[in-house]
């Protein structure tokens, strides 16, 4: 009887290390289905270990049909366990232990995050906080501190060949209060992709306009300074979503485009400010007119770290709304051009951007009649900047991964570089910004920022500021 069950229980033990070795043994499965097979082919052997156990002459007396019945069944037991984990493990999240942070599809590198799993779902996301300080006569501006924003990228990829998408941001730490600029939650994009060829694929849904630099990667450790460029926030008006369909692939692999047909600005929202105003966000947006725009992008393998790209919007705007007693398109047009080096520690960039308006006499004479402020619309507009900053941590450390740049920036833009008949210009609203900063990076996910921003206007006063903050991605 001893024996015998010590025959049975080594067989089981040596069962056990022996499966144990082999899961700790696999090299990573690619999939949860990889992992799923690879555990129904070691049930299948330890089936045929208790067959053979129970087939097997014992060369004592065999063992009472109780306890062997009693081994049977915790054997059982232990791989229903063994099957439930993995089954656990089918349906977590698919999140690599190890993600590779880069950017693909016209994404942000933590955005990018679902392209990289094999099936499931993945979670990514940034955030980004600052403090403000202005400097010199702050007039109404008040020095603040902000939890600026931050976001979580969900994704789930149903097969190799459609995903889902999207991102939610919270702005100003709060729901906002009653006040909008207090803080909002916002779906930023959400988008189907439905991956066919390397040279077109379909994305519906939510969509970042492929437009500039800043406004389908907006990652924080991806951009110089606390703010980003004020030439994509007013001239391209970043973050810039709307409701659409399109294609984007590769023509060659030095060659990437993007074009969709979305629904179009509302141009009642257009001010002296120019077309930001005018988004529709996805949030009920008028689409009685469409918008169409394209981006091509160009990075010869000759000179590695070199791209240089550009984009251009076309669409009505004029919503089926009246305008001083008549219904005009309001045609947007909107054009930018774009250019980046990266040389070892280099980064250098350059963006410029146009824009027309149509009918901007219209809109001018509405907002007059309706008391708005702003209320001259620019029937032209235009921005320019330009930056380099330069890693010097290398020189500092050797092989590290740390990164310290110090950085510039120069920009001009005017929301109103060409005011519409019958109308004053707004020389408030031509400027020109100075600033210089230092970028840390004491990991590649999180970074530390401080600039100084000098700001000067054709007409009036505009107070400098300082900025410190931090931000990170995971």
């Amino acid at each position: 009887m001893k024996i015998s069950q010590m025959v049975f229980k080594s067989i089981v033990l040596t069962a056990l290390i022996a499966l144990s070795t082999q899961i700790h043994a696999l090299e990573k499965p690619k999939t949860m289905d990889d992992m799923w097979k690879i555990i129904q082919a070691q049930q299948q052997e330890i089936e045929a270990m208790k067959s053979r156990m129970v087939s097997s002459p014992v060369s004592d007396q065999p063992p009472s049909a109780n306890a062997e019945t009693s081994n049977v069944k915790n054997l059982e037991r232990k791989t229903d366990v063994l099957s439930q984990e993995v089954e656990k493990l089918r349906t977590n999240l698919a999140i690599p232990e190890e993600a590779k942070y880069k950017s693909m599809y016209g994404l942000g590198p933590a955005a990018s995050k679902i392209y990289q799993v094999g099936k499931g779902l993945s979670i990514g996301g940034y955030g980004e906080a600052n403090y403000q300080a202005f400097v010199g006569d702050k007039a109404n501006n008040v020095d603040n501190a902000d939890m600026e924003r931050l976001v979580l990228y969900a994704g789930y990829k149903f097969t190799d060949n459609i995903l889902f998408n999207s991102e939610l941001e919270f702005e100003h730490a709060t729901t906002g209060e009653g006040s909008e600029e207090k803080g909002e939650v916002s779906v930023e994009f959400a988008a189907l992709d439905f991956f066919i060829d390397p040279m077109a694929n379909i994305r519906a849904g939510l969509v970042l306009m492929p437009m500039g630099f800043i406004n389908q990667i907006h990652e924080p450790p991806f951009f110089f300074g606390n703010n980003r460029p004020e030439v994509e926030r007013r001239i391209i008006p970043s973050t810039w979503r709307e409701v659409g369909v399109g294609l984007f692939g590769q023509i060659t692999p030095e060659l990437t485009y993007t074009t969709y047909v979305v629904n179009g600005l509302n141009a009642g929202e257009f001010s002296s400010n120019g077309i930001r105003d005018g988004r529709g966000g996805g949030s009920n947006a008028k689409a009685e007119n469409f918008g169409y725009v394209a981006r091509m992008d160009y990075a010869p393998e000759v000179l590695p770290g070199v791209s240089v790209g550009g984009s251009a919007y076309v669409g009505n705007s004029g919503q089926n709304q009246t305008f001083a007693g008549k219904n005009p398109d309001v045609l947007v047009q909107l054009y930018e051009g774009h250019a980046q080096w990266k040389y070892r520690g280099l980064e250098w960039r350059a963006l410029g951007s146009w824009g027309h308006i149509n009918n901007a006499d219209l809109l001018s004479a509405q907002r007059t009649v309706d008391g708005k402020e702003n209320a001259v619309v620019g029937s032209e507009n235009y921005g320019w900047y330009t930056e380099v900053g330069y890693d010097i941590m290398p020189h500092l450390i050797a092989d590290t991964t740390q990164y310290l740049a110090p950085f510039f920036r120069y920009e001009q833009y005017d929301t109103i570089a060409e005011a519409p008949n019958g109308f004053l210009d707004d020389e408030t609203k031509d400027r020109q910004i100075y600033q210089f900063g230092l970028q840390y990076k004491p990991i590649p996910n999180v970074v530390i920022k401080a600039d100084y921003r000098n700001f000067s206007a054709k007409k009036g006063s505009v107070p400098d500021d300082f900025n410190l903050g931090f931000g990170f991605i995971f």
